[in-house]
């Protein structure tokens, strides 16, 4: 039963595997708290993946507070229904005291200190609260957009579900990132025509030298990495995903095998103009940077294998299967037969509901560990929070755990109370 009183000790916005890891956590501290959903628990996850979306980690990196992977496949990739009955699992578990379907509509500091909790339905209030609503709300849909002609179907890569929905004839992909390079594999293996508008995502191998690579980087210490000791530091969080896949098992995803099989790849989509779309000449540069990334990283761990005497086998050596042989600059959309233009040129944040000076020049929230400079007010699931793997399934337990410490920490004497968080320039 919720307790539907007015104050709580902590709010936390946001019901999905990160939010309801903090109430994990402060169940056990028997810190009263209340979680805030906008549509029901684990929401995207039952919305905003494709059909044959799977997770691209192997499964024993689900490591949610007390609900580790509980399949038999440790090795394998869930499928998006999978992924879906394992959150279930865990919101089972938890038993969070939840608003569901209730919209947060203001969130700001009084002269008391605590926070107001405007929402849809009703005003609370808290000492603390904590933003898991992630990093990825609005889709990014480029201007050109609009002077498209309305026959062409266009979405976003959050609402594509299957090739079916998809008017027949040609597809332009937008973006190479993991939704990119998937869903064009997708629409690849459905049969139909793919033109692919790359960018500068960089790969991964999936299995090399007889391990998946997450395996070879988890033994590394690579996802023990915090974004303080990257050599980019807070720079990281604005990487691009490595795109590959868990379908069928697990697979890399090589472009150039592509453009053999006859998709059509082109560099960045730069315009649109009077029927034609424009692209940039660097459709060689883009494959030959995303081939570095992935050579770069075996190279990394054949560093580690020979220091560590592993037998493993040999390393294969590397030669692109396929090279541009020009550069296309131009696509007639009629010419070509294209009926549908899919974006996948990723999100923007959108916290405009939260009146608290704690963002960069490009609305993201400047913390430390999700704990910003407004003393009570913090952050969880956001890519980098601390390392790798903040932003799934892997490291939010220990983000939240931390998060959890520091609140409790809170809610001592005044000069008990921790140190501010130092200041970080905007961007």
């Amino acid at each position: 039963m919720k307790d539907l009183r007015q104050h709580y000790s902590a709010i936390i916005i946001g019901g999905g595997q990160a939010g309801l890891s903090v109430s994990h956590y402060l169940q056990a501290q028997a810190v009263d708290h209340l979680v805030i959903e906008k549509h029901r628990l684990m929401h995207s996850w039952q919305t905003a993946r494709w059909d044959s979306f799977t997770l691209v980690t192997p499964n024993w990196q689900c490591r949610l507070p007390d609900h580790p992977y509980d399949g038999d496949d440790p090795k394998g990739f869930m499928k998006r229904d999978e992924v879906v009955a394992y959150l279930d699992r865990f919101a089972a578990k938890v038993q969070p005291p939840a608003l569901e379907g209730v919209a947060v509509n203001r969130v700001s500091l009084n002269s008391n200190g605590k926070y107001e909790v405007k929402t849809s339905s009703g005003e609370f209030s808290a000492d603390q609260v904590v933003v898991a609503s992630g990093g990825y709300h609005l889709p990014i849909i480029p201007r050109m957009a609009e002077r498209l002609p309305d026959r062409l179907f266009q979405l976003h890569s959050a609402e594509y579900r299957t090739s079916e929905q998809l008017p027949e004839g040609a597809v332009l992909v937008v973006g190479s990132g993991q939704s990119g390079a998937q869903i064009a594999e997708d629409l690849h293996i459905a049969g139909r025509k793919v033109f692919l508008a790359t960018g500068d995502a960089p790969r991964v191998a999936r299995q090399y030298r007889g391990k998946d690579v997450v395996e070879w980087l988890d033994e590394m210490g690579y996802y023990e990495m915090s974004v303080d000791q990257h050599p980019l530091r807070e720079g990281v969080r604005d990487n691009t995903n490595h795109y590959v896949t868990g379908r069928d098992g697990g697979r890399e995803i090589d472009l150039r095998k592509f453009a053999l099989e006859g998709m059509e790849l082109f560099g960045l989509l730069e315009e649109y103009r009077n029927g034609d779309f424009i692209f940039h000449d660097n459709l060689k540069a883009n494959l030959d940077h995303a081939d570095s990334v992935y050579c770069n990283i075996n190279q990394r761990i054949d560093a580690y294998i020979d220091s560590q005497g592993i037998e493993a086998p040999p390393a294969p050596e590397y030669t692109p299967c396929w090279e541009p042989d020009q550069e296309h600059t131009e696509l007639n959309l009629a010419d070509a037969g294209i009926s549908a233009v899919i974006w996948c040129i990723g999100f923007r944040p959108d916290f405009h509901w939260l009146d608290a000076p704690v963002f960069n020049g490009q609305g993201h929230p400047v913390h430390q560990r999700g704990v910003t400079q407004q003393p009570g007010l913090y952050f969880i699931g956001l890519p980098w929070l601390h390392t790798w793997g903040s932003g799934r399934f892997s490291g939010v337990a220990a983000d939240a755990e931390y998060l959890v410490e520091r609140i409790k920490a809170y809610r001592l004497p005044h000069d008990m109370a921790l140190p501010k968080v130092a200041e970080q320039a905007p961007a």
